[in-house]
């Protein structure tokens, strides 16, 4: 008994573990994610998970420290300090993107994780570089963080995509509702309707988020 425990642990690593548990949540989300549901996934029973990690806990916090450590930062430069914080900022949007069922797990581990306090230490020294003082410097670190979190949890859940007929539908629906309101209360809606219905471009939807943040903090600087 102990050879196959020890060969069922050589099988079944960390990482195989972590790759199973990020696929699981980008399908059925992170409730889904359970050490019995893995165990199953590997055809292994639970107590062979509990080799990696000891409860679910210790699981989230291994998929948090995964999402961190796939930031592929930019090198330091010369290049001004906007440039370079919005640089940081679209990278860890980036990685987490993809994931919009895992981003959040990310806030638990930024200051736990060594990738984690190496982006909170580029974004802070950047925020210190911009003239503001560590506190302030702090409150504006979580917030961009925070917001690219929110950023990526606002992407479409994973799912099959409606029929052309269903999306066509849909879209001529919520055109129908905003023409039907009244233009006396709702003129600037009816007049941004077109815009309204249409699905975004997502790229261009984050740059503009992105150029929102950093220009944001760039006023504070200036006030």
């Amino acid at each position: 008994m102990a050879k196959r425990n020890e060969a069922t642990r050589g099988r079944l690593s960390r990482d195989a573990i972590i790759v199973s548990a990020v696929s699981l949540a980008d399908s059925e989300g992170l409730e889904a994610v359970t050490i019995r549901r893995l165990a199953q996934e590997h055809g292994v029973t639970p107590m062979a998970m509990y080799w990696h990690f000891t409860d679910k806990e210790s699981l989230l916090d291994g998929l948090a420290d995964h999402l961190i450590e796939a930031v592929r930062l930019p090198a330091p430069s010369d290049a001004p300090w906007d440039e370079q914080l919005r640089a940081i900022l679209h990278a860890f949007l980036a990685t987490i993107r993809p994931h919009p069922r895992l981003a959040g797990l990310a806030m638990r581990r930024i200051l736990a994780a060594e990738a984690g306090l190496m982006i909170a230490e580029r974004v802070l020294g950047l925020l210190h570089r911009a003239g503001f003082p560590a506190a302030r410097a702090a409150e504006i670190g979580t917030f961009l963080i925070c917001s690219m979190v929110t950023l990526a949890n606002g992407e479409p859940a994973p799912g099959p995509p409606p029929s052309v007929e269903g999306r066509e539908q849909m879209l001529r629906d919520k055109r129908a509702r905003l023409d039907s309101l009244p233009p006396s209360r709702y003129p600037n809606v009816i007049a941004a309707a077109p815009a309204l219905v249409v699905c975004r471009d997502e790229d261009d939807y984050f740059a503009l988020n992105l150029d929102l943040l950093v220009q944001g903090v760039r006023g504070l600087r200036r006030g």
